[in-house]
């Protein structure tokens, strides 16, 4: 007689649906290359919340049940990496380091100096003066930390 067959239902991460029609002797790599063409790779099935690791596994062993859940994540190919281009006469030079990532290491280079020379020459800075430096120390430190916590 023929195997039964089972359907699970595949799982996405944006909650869309698939159904995939199965026997219990298939395994998960057999899974993958059925509903997955070309993708095998790329997805992860995870099951009660295992990771499938194993393709050689049988759908069986897992102990699947008719419309049981098999939650879908499929990964973006990765790219191959490419031999290294030897740069031709046209071939721009490559980008030097931007000023905007300068950009933020110099202003607290700037508040280090003008609170050096705040410390050492308080006379030259009146409370105004005073105030206004703490006030731009506190946003540089927002704008750092704000940058940087991502």
């Amino acid at each position: 007689p023929a195997e039964p067959t089972l359907v699970l239902r595949l799982k996405f991460l944006n909650d869309t649906e698939r159904l995939a029609r199965v026997r219990p002797g298939d395994t998960v790599g057999a899974l993958k290359r059925t509903y997955f063409p070309g993708q095998e790779q790329q997805v992860r099935l995870i099951y009660q919340g295992q990771l499938l690791r194993d393709d050689a596994q049988s759908l069986a062993g897992l102990h699947l049940g008719h419309l049981s859940v098999l939650h879908c994540h499929l990964s973006p190919p990765s790219v191959a990496p490419t031999a290294p281009r030897t740069p031709g006469p046209r071939s721009p030079a490559p980008t030097a380091l931007g000023v905007g990532s300068l950009a933020l290491p110099l202003f607290v280079l700037l508040l280090a100096l003008l609170w050096y020379l705040q410390l050492q020459h308080r006379h030259v800075f009146t409370a105004t003066a005073t105030t206004c430096l703490a006030g731009l120390t506190l946003l540089v430190t927002f704008v750092a930390f704000a940058m940087y916590r991502r």
